[in-house]
């Protein structure tokens, strides 16, 4: 399928008007500068169906109040597993807007308003998006962790508050790559790594809970909807890929 972009939002239900006048009004003084810049970046507005409709920045996009009005974007969640079969999971730095402190998958990012990221053959443009995130985030090198690598499995949409003011609501593309690679974490995005064998994933996530952290809620919702049966396939993906459908969770 080609990109088709409308930059009109005529038949969006989010007004570009109210979108930008909220934007000015919010104080990050409190945040941390380089979480705060990154605000800037476009990411890719789209309808229920997937459907590009045009760019919006990353602080527009995680806006509850915008997120209300029904603002959608595109968005990836990276399980990245070990040859031995053992998942990578992160936990997200402190300073990070959105979720700061939360136990998630290996990498969870927007592709951005680029050409190169907008390319939907064969997810092309989100693959190249995850490969970039796993650089930036936990120094994976992208010439050891190529965008053909990733195998996209299926879609979710979900919205999920991370507080009052702040939260997610994504059309979010599931990709899985099993690889030996090395990590060398950002610590301004990432606290901390560890990898997580097949039935000793619930006992950490319980464990996780029990001293207080949290869990992402979009983590959550693909490790009860759909990780078991793709962990359980590792070396057999292919048949289990769904990218017809746009699972609501």
């Amino acid at each position: 399928m080609r990109v088709s972009v409308n930059n009109s939002l005529l038949n969006h239900k989010v007004s570009c008007r109210s979108i930008q006048s909220l934007g000015f009004k919010e104080d990050l003084s409190q945040f941390d500068p380089v979480q705060v810049k990154l605000l800037d970046e476009m990411c890719i507005a789209v309808d229920e169906n997937d459907n590009v409709i045009g760019p919006r920045s990353k602080k527009d996009c995680h806006l509850m109040e915008n997120i209300k009005k029904g603002l959608l974007h595109r968005a990836f969640s990276v399980f990245l597993f070990n040859t031995k079969g053992e998942l990578l999971i992160q936990r997200r730095s402190d300073a990070k807007i959105t979720f700061p402190g939360y136990y998630t998958n290996t990498c969870c990012s927007h592709p951005l308003y680029l050409a190169s990221e907008l390319e939907e053959i064969k997810a092309l443009g989100v693959k190249r998006a995850a490969q970039r995130r796993l650089g930036i985030e936990l120094g994976i090198d992208p010439d050891t962790v190529r965008a053909e690598d990733f195998l996209y499995m299926t879609r979710i949409l979900y919205t999920a508050p991370s507080d009052k003011k702040w939260g997610e609501q994504e059309i979010d593309y599931v990709l899985i790559i099993q690889k030996d690679v090395d990590i060398n974490p950002n610590p301004n995005e990432v606290k901390e790594c560890v990898y997580v064998g097949r039935h000793d994933l619930k006992g950490f996530l319980d464990r996780v809970k029990d001293k207080g952290y949290k869990v992402t809620p979009w983590f959550q919702l693909i490790a009860e909807a759909f990780l078991p049966k793709y962990w359980d396939n590792l070396d057999k993906l292919k048949p289990l890929r769904d990218h017809k459908t746009i699972h609501t969770l």
